[in-house]
């Protein structure tokens, strides 16, 4: 298990080698393992790989004492690291192609087969966008979702006392190392989180803070959840990123309408207005949109539920490759250097299991 860990520690310390990069290197190599006993020509064939990355790879001494650091900051968190490949990664970020190919997370995995709805605002939260997020929350609480925000004054640290409060997880996407709570007020309500619920980010221990990261994060936030709910916002700023966000994956998008004359409302009344979100006063019209029932919790898509001993190498490259959008046969054999006669093959096996479906065109998709 450390030897795993350690080579997908490795693979993001290496210089050159990005989230996405990390994702093709896995679809055609196998496993963080094989990437790093590949040979270099075969390397500088993958696309993405020039001779920088494939030198980077090869001669890749100082990943492994930088992953070794890290493993040892991880460990002494008590923290998890789930990487993309993995069943107890985030089910709903799995589905996005610019996911990060790592989380190390605090607290409790998040749980499968459930409801996940974001929540964020503005920090410069009113008290009556204060009372809306206890109000809805406590409305939801039938519904029991997981809630997620980021730990940020106003709205989002709202969300999560409010999630706290009616007893339901949640859990806070942050922009720094898991060592580090930010803002450092919120680190009392961040270590109650971690018994119901924890913290989570993509950048590991000892990483120097960066405003940049927190646009980034926004992606996380929008990422891990069916669908995102603003409450208080102005016309720019991180709320409208993470709706913007949001939209783009494809998912729900919600928003409380607010003052004409608030400032604070500007960013909700926008986005209601350019038909963006869909404008929700209450839990139930959030659960109407989302098709919930009370008590009743939907069944996550099924490429969540494959596991990758139950299949093949070549079967799980092919899985990987479909688990964000549909190919055409000869897209899926390029992207997994997979020759077309055996690709057939193992598109019809997986055809059989239901796990796969043929398109007209020769495209497949996940079912």
């Amino acid at each position: 298990m450390t030897g795993s860990k350690l080579h997908q520690l490795a693979l993001t310390q290496t210089s050159g080698v990005g989230n996405s990069l990390i994702k093709t290197l896995i679809s055609y190599c196998g496993s963080p393992e094989d990437v790093f006993t590949t040979p270099r020509g075969k390397l500088e064939k993958i696309p993405g790989v020039g001779k920088m990355v494939s030198t980077n790879i090869i001669n890749h001494k100082e990943a492994f004492e930088k992953a070794e650091i890290i493993l040892k900051a991880t460990d002494a968190q008590n923290a998890h690291l789930l990487f993309y490949t993995e069943n107890n990664y985030p089910t709903y970020l799995k589905q996005l192609i610019d996911s990060p190919a790592l989380i190390y997370l605090k607290g409790n995995l998040l749980p499968e087969n459930r409801r996940y709805i974001s929540i964020v605002g503005t920090r410069q939260a009113t008290k009556e966008g204060k009372q809306i997020v206890d109000k809805i929350i406590r409305e939801l609480a039938p519904y029991n979702p997981v809630i997620i925000s980021g730990l940020a004054y106003g709205i989002d640290i709202e969300a999560h006392k409010a999630a706290l409060e009616n007893n339901l997880e949640t859990f806070g996407v942050m922009a720094t190392g898991l060592e580090k709570i930010y803002p450092s007020i919120h680190t009392k309500i961040a270590n109650k989180m971690l018994e119901k619920g924890g913290v989570l980010t993509e950048y590991p221990p000892g990483i120097k803070m960066d405003p940049a990261y927190f646009p980034a994060r926004n992606r996380i936030i929008a990422g891990l959840s069916e669908a995102t709910l603003i409450i208080e916002a102005g016309i720019k700023g991180g709320a409208l990123i993470t709706a913007y966000l949001a939209r783009d994956y494809d998912r729900e998008v919600f928003a409380i309408p607010g003052s004409l004359t608030s400032k604070l409302s500007e960013g909700c009344n926008h986005i209601i207005k350019n038909n963006l979100a869909q404008l929700v006063t209450s839990a139930d019209d959030i659960a109407f949109f989302l098709g919930w029932e009370r008590g009743i919790q939907e069944p996550i898509p099924k490429q969540a539920l494959i596991r990758q001993e139950d299949v093949s190498n070549e079967e799980w490259k092919v899985i990987q490759l479909l688990s964000s959008n549909e190919l055409h046969i000869d897209e899926i054999s390029w992207k997994s250097q997979i020759q077309l006669g055996k690709l057939a093959s193992i598109l019809l096996n997986l055809e059989f299991r239901n796990i796969v479906i043929s398109m007209p065109g020769k495209k497949y998709r996940l079912k």
